[in-house]
């Protein structure tokens, strides 16, 4: 589905918000890093988005936030060089309401990738609220040109990929096809990116579902989605080795599995045969989200201790950084210059959380640091 024209930056607009902070770098998330070390630099600040996404592209910084979190900010930004935070690609775009058609809007974004070509995609959950309803044409993924702010194509998840219960959570890409976990009713999303066709696959499977087991614990308490309820989180991060061949994935609380992508490509495998070639990959605990390089190492952030890690292809599990600062450090991404960024989401502060009562620390941080290190002393 293409989206029908709409009004591309100008170039004024593009000069007047570029970003300081990332001037003279071109970004993509699957690059390897550079051997020196430095503490938590601070990107940008806001009091007015949750952002739990960051994607960097064309030297400028995209961020966004899901709706649930009950910030005002719009639900995709581009940060300006004088740190405000404008609407991407347009504030048409961003200003969805209840009851208004939602296939051209952004109803809840939950996560911000750069494909293998430099182009923006945008993921969409199409639910409003927390664990909520979906609404009608919300679910899609978005993809644009991020140097234009030009809408290339809309992917529409219909309710045939989009069940009820489903949260759209995050994607990948290999070759012609994209993965997509679906953290809400547990499943894969596999996309042929060309025709747009989209497949559920590992529905329900012991891989996509989150374990009662395995708790997300913060601050010494489990985070609980009601009274007495531990928050369960079903398949979210995932990552594409770097030769193709395999997906990593699993519950947000973990532990990872692997499969070929082969098999995931192909629609003639049986749900059977497919659950069968799945096999253990890694035992990580909660994590907000993971990056991988073109080396194949492994950089997450582990909830309970607020740290970032490393996982090398050997296996071997690196602790590179652990600051109170990092409460909640979301979905990284790796940029050409070897920073990784982090948004810092704090999401099991709001008030949802903790029976009306927000225990949000302000201002919400955008933060980076160099990976590239055996373990390094806290920032400041």
């Amino acid at each position: 589905m293409t989206q029908r024209p709409r009004q591309a930056f100008s170039k004024r607009g593009l000069r007047r918000i570029a970003v300081a902070v990332v001037t003279g770098f071109v970004a993509a998330c699957t690059y390897s890093v550079p051997s020196h070390a430095q503490t938590i630099r601070i990107e940008a600040t806001t009091k007015s988005i949750d952002w739990n996404a960051v994607a960097l592209a064309g030297g400028h910084v995209f961020v966004s936030g899901p709706r649930w979190t009950g910030f005002s900010g719009p639900a995709v930004g581009l940060l300006t060089k004088n740190g405000k935070i404008e609407p991407f690609p347009d504030a048409d775009w961003n200003g969805w309401k209840p009851g208004r058609d939602a296939t051209h809007q952004f109803v809840s974004v939950n996560a911000l990738h750069v494909a293998p070509d430099g182009k923006l995609w945008i993921v969409d959950t199409g639910t409003p609220s927390f664990g909520g309803v979906l609404v009608s044409g919300g679910a899609k993924l978005v993809r644009i040109n991020p140097a234009t702010g030009h809408v290339l194509r809309i992917y529409p998840l219909g309710p045939r990929i989009a069940q009820a219960g489903s949260y759209i959570d995050d994607i990948r890409f290999n070759g012609t096809h994209a993965y997509l976990t679906n953290a809400g009713k547990a499943a894969l999303i596999v996309l042929d990116i060309k025709t747009g066709h989209a497949r559920r696959v590992l529905d329900n499977d012991a891989s996509t579902r989150a374990r009662s087991d395995r708790p997300i614990v913060m601050d010494g308490h489990v985070v609980e989605k009601d009274l007495h309820q531990p928050l369960l989180v079903n398949v979210d991060p995932l990552e594409v080795s770097p030769d193709g061949k395999w997906l990593y994935f699993g519950p947000l609380e973990g532990p990872w599995s692997q499969v070929p992508t082969a098999l995931l490509d192909d629609p003639n495998v049986s749900s059977t045969d497919l659950s069968a070639a799945v096999k253990p990959w890694a035992d990580l605990p909660p994590i907000g989200g993971s990056a991988m390089d073109a080396a194949g190492n492994l950089y997450f952030t582990n909830l309970k201790d607020n740290g970032v890690y490393r996982r090398d292809v050997s296996g071997k599990i690196t602790r590179l950084l652990s600051d109170s600062r990092l409460h909640w450090a979301d979905a990284p991404c790796l940029a050409l210059d070897g920073r990784l960024w982090l948004p810092v989401a704090q999401l099991d502060r709001l008030s949802m959380f903790h029976q009306g009562h927000s225990r949000i620390i302000h201002p919400f941080l955008l933060v980076s640091i160099d990976p590239h290190t055996g373990q390094v002393k806290p920032g400041r």
